[in-house]
């Protein structure tokens, strides 16, 4: 090769043939660089199942660089000498290859950001970062929009973008004459259940997924979780194709059911595209617009895309804007001061409690949960026990098949566990076991009961929701959204408060909601 114009760096979520970076590529003057190292499997303590989708779609990928033409360094895990860490394998890169410029499309991480940033730098060549336009907006869009704002609120930077982009818009207005269809979006089941749903669109694995799920078990045997069922789409084809199946499936009773829980039924209506829109295999463009077309062919109810829109175009890029305009010092925030430590059966599912139980074992085995399952169930728990955020944020990152920081920390420490004081929600999510069991959790083969928040019988979702709002009165008295459930914590007398704080505590020390 004549000398290096350019190296790509691609990482392991930004796996897309158009991105940014390959603008101008000229495979005469250009190359595409591309590792993996353990670090990323390491610095948390990531899963089997996330390892293995991030490891296998890498891998692909790589194929469908070179069948492109584009010249490729890839570095294996399993090579020799590989060094460990993206900055290091970069490093002996730019030395050894000597490209005139570093770019890359901007990452989802501000750690390997600044990581690969400082390597470039001490080349004596500064890390081009150009714009990912898998995204409708832009940071800097973003940052404008959130300018002279005293809070951030999804529902009007979801308004903007609705306009912006003309999506299920008529005339200048919002599709059906409102911009929220939420208050149709929280149907349960019954009790007669959901009744026979689609199946889900699986993946078996081809050689290379084998070949990985084998290096995985090897590698990683003592991390969390099990590839058995890994049954995820790896490349671009199988993306279109988990999409096509989710719109022409699932999304016309998405909506309706978008909140609902079932015993034994992980996948119900929802996308299961979030790890192929976070690895960048699909556009979110691609699926809002998929999305769009399927309500104007008639095929879907508005609820349902609006519903679906609003997760793609509306909250998935807010919390990118709120990650990248907030960064490094929102991952240190605890405006709870929460110290408790995160229960270690969160990472092997062994609890009394039904609906945790099952969504942990679910997690471990499957790399996944629908929001419900861990905004209401996992997050929950965490948030009124009082668990450091960053400790839940690790747990988060480590066990989801889709964890990419710039969408799971504004999720965990800025929604589930309101660890950033409001500056993205406007109220902590919190409730009793009695929600759970309304939508629909496994609540009849528990041992709690939901309805109890004191006595041995007491769900502890139940109790700690009132130790909750107990601990934290002074602070939520302020909130105007937690005003009532405030005045229904005054109204407990002492005897009550009593008898709640000494059952919280025995939970707290363990004594409580751990399988014998």
């Amino acid at each position: 090769m004549a000398e290096l114009r350019t190296l790509v760096v691609v990482l392991g979520d930004q796996l897309d043939l158009d991105a940014a970076a390959f603008d101008g590529f000229d495979p005469a003057q250009d190359a595409v660089w591309m590792a993996e190292v353990a670090e990323e499997s390491t610095h948390v303590w990531s899963s089997k199942q996330r390892i293995t989708l991030f490891l296998s779609a890498m891998r692909h990928f790589s194929q469908a660089i070179r069948a492109a033409g584009r010249p490729l360094h890839y570095t294996k895990l399993d090579d020799p000498g590989n060094r460990g860490t993206l900055a290091a394998e970069l490093q002996a890169s730019i030395a050894a290859l000597d490209p005139q410029r570093v770019v890359m499309t901007a990452p989802g991480d501000w750690r390997v950001w600044q990581s690969l940033k400082a390597v470039s730098e001490s080349s004596g060549r500064a890390l081009e970062v150009v714009e990912d336009r898998h995204f409708h907006t832009t940071v800097r869009e973003f940052a404008t929009h959130a300018k002279g704002r005293r809070t951030l609120r999804l529902e009007y930077f979801y308004r903007e973008m609705r306009q912006r982009h003309g999506v299920l818009m008529q005339d200048g207005q919002p599709a059906g004459g409102r911009w929220n269809f939420d208050a149709d979006n929280r149907e349960s089941f019954g009790p007669e259940g959901p009744g026979t749903l689609p199946e889900r669109a699986t993946f078996a694995p081809d050689e290379i997924t084998r070949g990985v799920m084998a290096l995985v078990n090897e590698r990683f045997a003592h991390h969390p979780g099990s590839v058995a069922s890994f049954a995820w789409p790896v490349t671009r084809a199988e993306a279109l194709q988990a999409l096509q199946r989710f719109i022409e499936q699932r999304l016309p009773q998405f909506g309706r059911y978008e909140d609902a829980l079932w015993p034994g039924e992980p996948w119900l209506y929802h996308s299961q595209l979030s790890a192929a829109l976070n690895l960048k295999l699909l556009s979110a463009r691609e699926v809002v617009r998929a999305a769009e077309a399927a309500y104007l062919a008639g095929l879907v109810p508005l609820q349902s895309a609006e519903g679906f829109v609003r997760q793609i175009l509306g909250w998935r890029e807010y919390v990118r804007g709120i990650y990248w305009t907030q960064m490094p010092g929102y991952v240190d925030l605890n405006a709870l001061d929460a110290r408790q430590d995160l229960p270690g059966w969160y990472w092997t599912g062994e609890t009394d409690m039904a609906c945790l139980q099952e969504a942990l074992t679910q997690t471990l085995q499957q790399g996944y949960a629908h929001h419900i399952q861990r905004l209401m169930v996992t997050g929950l728990f965490a948030l009124l026990l009082g668990v450091q955020p960053q400790q839940v944020h690790a747990w988060y990152l480590s066990v989801y098949v889709d964890a990419v920081e710039w969408v799971e920390l504004p999720n965990t420490l800025g929604m589930s566990q309101y660890a950033d004081g409001g500056r993205m929600a406007s109220k902590p999510y919190v409730a009793t076991g009695k929600y759970i069991q309304r939508m629909g959790g496994p609540c009849a083969g528990c041992r709690y009961d939901p309805a109890q928040r004191a006595g041995d019988r007491a769900c502890p979702y139940t109790t700690l929701y009132w130790d909750f709002l107990l601990r934290h009165e002074p602070l939520l008295a302020k909130n105007a959204r937690m005003a009532l459930q405030v005045k229904n914590a005054q109204r407990l007398g002492d005897a009550e408060r009593q008898a709640v704080a000494l059952r919280a505590a025995a939970i707290r020390r363990g004594a409580v909601g751990t399988a014998a």
